[in-house]
């Protein structure tokens, strides 16, 4: 089989390093923004974030559908991807730039931009990551195509983590309101050009593959329903979503952790850290996969990770080098946690052929963005309305009842969580042999040949 150029690979990857600022920022440097600058009571942008989430869960499968079924000239990905850019740039630059305003009129300024930045991040992101899986059917050469995807997504990250402080330190911003406003600005300045860029890349780069579509009369609840009877997807999704919730935790609490637990300032470089160590050991992962198999590699990737957080929640102020040491244990395995399981889905996607006649990557990957996205809600919306119950105040030192609650939802429930999705992710039943046979049956239906179900007989 055909196998994509480096440079085809790193034109798909592009938007995954572009878009990475609509996560970092928004779940990390976003809510401490609006709650101790803008003026966001901390509990109703939870609540916010929560009600926007809830909101992905009709828009990413819809605009999955929309992508599976539209007819242009260009695909049926890519005049998605293109257009979605663009409003995606725009909120992006309206939300990082709000005006000064009261409590009531900043929390519908943020409510009412974040909807939007989220709407139209799906219609990038859902249409994207379809394509995906329609670029090669190779079940080693999609583990490559998705690690750089998503080591390109780590990479953002990482650079979106880094870019508050390199900004101030580069223009000399003081850390004050004012001061982070300016950040902010600038950061939204070199933020919307780069997604601009990265996915024009991406669109002209690829022709999509002529697909053959049916005229459906399912309802959207069907559609949805008749995936689900996907064995393998319905396991990997649960897995991966339990695991997403306990991931996402930290990701929204690190600086409240790191500043009101530590009493340490050093949070940029502990996610300098993480995400770095993530990118470095990627590589060992992918080479693993190859040896031992996806599942084999995305289990040890999660018990590494895992194993390695369970020591953050004894730690307590002064702890940072213990820390920093089991935030770079933990680093090892992040960067698989995304990438695997990403190429494991792609594969589930191929069953889904097999057993339905269709190729319909859309579908799937709206819900699997509605798995990572609630967990992400959770994350954001169950995890800032918790400290606001047990009594956060900005800027101050923390009584007892918030360090506890920031000790238990930074460094317990990830764990559980994660414990959780690896004991499910046991069940999960492609190897690459049977992948192998999935592909062969595809091609005998195509042919008008006699074929086999191989989960059907194993």
């Amino acid at each position: 089989m055909k196998t994509l150029s480096f440079t085809k690979k790193l034109a798909y990857a592009a938007p995954a390093f572009a878009l990475a600022v609509v996560g970092i920022p928004v779940y990390v440097y976003i809510p401490k923004f609006y709650t101790d600058v803008v003026g966001v009571h901390i509990s109703a942008l939870g609540i916010i974030l929560l009600i926007v989430r809830l909101f992905d869960a009709v828009t990413d499968p819809a605009i999955g559908l929309i992508s599976d079924r539209l007819k242009t000239p260009f695909g049926r990905r890519r005049p998605l991807i293109a257009v979605g850019s663009l409003f995606t740039a725009a909120a992006i630059l309206l939300l990082f730039n709000p005006p000064k305003m009261g409590e009531d009129a900043a929390t519908l300024w943020f409510m009412s931009l974040i909807f939007l930045l989220f709407l139209f991040w799906t219609v990038v992101i859902v249409p994207y990551e379809s394509l995906g899986p329609e670029l090669t059917f190779d079940y080693d050469e999609r583990t490559t195509l998705f690690s750089i995807r998503d080591g390109a997504l780590i990479a953002g990250t990482l650079a979106a983590a880094a870019s508050p402080a390199a900004v101030k330190w580069l223009f000399s911003i003081p850390d004050t309101p004012d001061g982070e406003r300016t950040t902010f600005f600038v950061l939204s300045v070199v933020y919307t050009p780069l997604i601009l860029a990265a996915t024009l890349w991406c669109v002209m780069s690829f022709r999509e593959k002529a697909v053959q579509l049916a005229e459906r009369t399912e309802s959207f609840v069907t559609l949805i329903m008749s995936s689900l009877k996907n064995r393998p997807f319905r396991i990997l999704l649960i897995s991966y979503t339990i695991s997403a919730i306990g991931n996402n935790l930290p990701a929204t609490l690190i600086l409240y952790y790191v500043e009101y637990v530590l009493h340490s300032p050093r949070a940029d470089l502990f996610l300098l850290l993480y995400f770095a160590t993530g990118i470095l050991f990627l590589p060992l992962w992918v080479y693993g996969s190859g040896k031992v198999g996806k599942k084999n590699v995305w289990l040890a990737s999660m018990a590494l990770n895992t194993g390695a957080f369970f020591g953050v929640f004894f730690l307590g102020p002064g702890d940072e080098f213990i820390y920093g040491v089991l935030v770079f244990l933990s680093g090892i395995g992040f960067g698989a946690t995304l990438a695997i399981p990403s190429a494991i889905q792609a594969d589930v996607i191929d069953y889904d052929e097999l057993i339905s006649g269709e190729r319909r990557e859309g579908l799937y990957i709206g819900l699997w963005s509605i798995a990572k996205k609630l967990a992400a809600a959770f994350g954001v919306g169950a995890g800032l309305a918790l400290l606001g119950t047990a009594g956060y105040v900005p800027n101050i030192r923390q009584p007892e009842s918030v360090v506890m609650t920031l000790r238990i939802l930074y460094a317990m429930v990830p764990c559980l969580c994660n414990t959780a999705g690896f004991l499910i992710a046991l069940s999960y039943p492609l190897s690459g042999g049977i992948h192998r046979e999935i592909r062969q049956a595809i091609e005998r239906r195509s042919q008008g040949k006699s074929f086999h179900d191989p989960l059907a007989v194993k």
